[in-house]
């Protein structure tokens, strides 16, 4: 053991020197040395909450990293079952006082065992699926319609291939939206004089399942003065793919929207890179750790990430438009992980809400997650089902008129257990400041 400062016994670590020659170990090294043991992220880990069991926390998750990589060898089953029922949704991150950097140790640990472990064949079938479905709208919107088709077998698909891939066809939405404004490369004029000109990233998923978020984000950004532009070559920000450990494939991505709005910075220039995913904001702002070892690419990854910004920081940098006609509708906030824990904002959108003319509510143990997770709640239905059931109730107990989140993962996951509408704070804050009134609250 070694000490802080303070007496507190930091984690020791035994990487040989040819091991810590990988760069990659001695980031890993670095990460586990910050660990004191004290065991606070127990108490905000959503699975260990349910589960009770050590291996299932932050803390037992880096006991078996480090046993693992110190001794090089293969991931066992065991550590692949315990790192795979991690959410990601580092609620330790904000409870751990030693600055662990949970996220980044993780994302290692699924790369290795990506490329080091042999999963059985149908869950190997199934996270190539996802990576190459999820990222892409045309595949993502061909795999809605035959997942409409197939809704009605849904118990016999259960029953049949087990529940992830009943749980994939649960989470299909009974309509599939048409396409929005923004699903090709265009640019929205200002109204009025042009105060700022921002990127909107329009990623994958949610331009499939919830265009509209995407429009009313844009007549928000429009009538305080913002041009926006939907850039050629930008789309998914590799979120889903960095989470099921194909790193090359998030890079692939993370590059692709660099080269995007790179050409706008050094065309008509920007002064943001607007997000309306906070899971995808949070990865978008990590471009800068994610190719750090990319010569061709570090310093223009630094560049983006430096002025990526989620709608909710932009709104508040800018101001926000006096109301048009407050309503004070009861508005329960829902905060992402991704947003309080992964980028750190807490309070802001209940904030804009409130100026916004809305009277807001929020909910008891708002640390926790809900289940979605990316892929997770396809991943591991019945961890997500009972995630979703713990904070669906928590949610209800406040009796809102209407809910509101920054990341469709969550709205997905939660909607049908509310017992009143989910919008994307968004929707309302275009609302209340003179867009159209949300066509789920119709």
């Amino acid at each position: 053991m070694a000490f802080l400062g303070s007496g507190e016994l930091t984690m020791q670590t035994n990487f040989s020197i040819a091991q810590l020659a990988d760069p990659d170990i001695q980031e890993v090294d670095g990460i586990l040395r910050k660990c004191v043991h004290c065991g606070f992220c127990t108490a905000t880990c959503p699975t260990f909450s349910i589960l009770g069991d050590e291996l299932d926390s932050p803390r037992g998750r880096i006991y078996l990293i480090k046993d693992w990589l110190e001794n090089d060898r293969p991931p066992s089953e065991r550590v692949v079952t315990h790192i795979d029922r991690c959410l990601t949704c580092l609620s330790c991150m904000t409870t751990c006082p030693s600055g662990v950097d949970y996220m980044h140790l993780v994302d290692q640990a699924r790369a290795r065992i990506e490329t080091d472990y042999t999963r059985p064949f149908v869950d190997r079938a199934l996270r190539e699926l996802l990576a190459w479905m999820l990222p892409h709208p045309t595949r993502f919107r061909a795999a809605l319609v035959a997942a409409w088709l197939a809704r009605p077998l849904a118990p016999v698909v259960r029953a049949l291939f087990g529940k992830r891939l009943g749980a994939m066809l649960g989470l299909a939405p009974a309509v599939i939206p048409p396409r929005g404004e923004t699903s090709h490369p265009r640019t929205f004029t200002a109204t009025g004089p042009r105060r700022k000109r921002v990127a909107l990233l329009t990623g994958c998923a949610q331009q499939v399942l919830a265009p509209a978020i995407h429009d009313a984000t844009v007549r928000l950004l429009t009538r305080h003065g913002v041009e926006v532009v939907v850039a050629e070559g930008a789309g998914c920000c590799g979120a889903l793919t960095q989470h099921m450990g194909k790193t090359n494939a998030a890079q692939a991505s993370a590059r692709a929207n660099i080269d995007a709005w790179g050409r706008e910075m050094d065309g008509e220039g920007l002064d943001a890179i607007i997000i309306n995913a906070s899971g995808c904001g949070t990865t978008v702002k990590d471009y800068s750790h994610m190719l750090a070892g990319d010569p061709a690419y570090a310093e223009r990854a630094i560049r983006i990430a430096e002025i990526a910004r989620d709608v909710t920081e932009f709104i508040e940098e800018i101001g926000l438009n006096e109301p048009v006609d407050p309503n004070c509708m009861t508005v329960t906030y829902h905060s992402a992980c991704s947003m309080q824990h992964g980028q750190k904002i807490k309070t802001l959108p209940q904030t804009l809400l409130r100026r916004a003319g809305f009277e807001v509510r929020e909910p008891r143990d708002s640390h926790l997650c809900c289940g979605s997770a990316g892929t997770y709640n396809m991943l591991q239905p019945d961890l997500a089902d009972e995630l979703r059931r713990r904070k669906s109730t928590h949610l209800n107990d406040t009796d809102p008129e209407v809910f509101a989140a920054g990341n469709l993962g969550c709205m997905t996951q939660l909607e049908g257990a509310l017992d009143a509408p989910i919008v994307h704070t968004v929707e309302l804050l275009d609302w209340a400041t003179g867009g159209p009134k949300p066509a789920k609250l119709g």
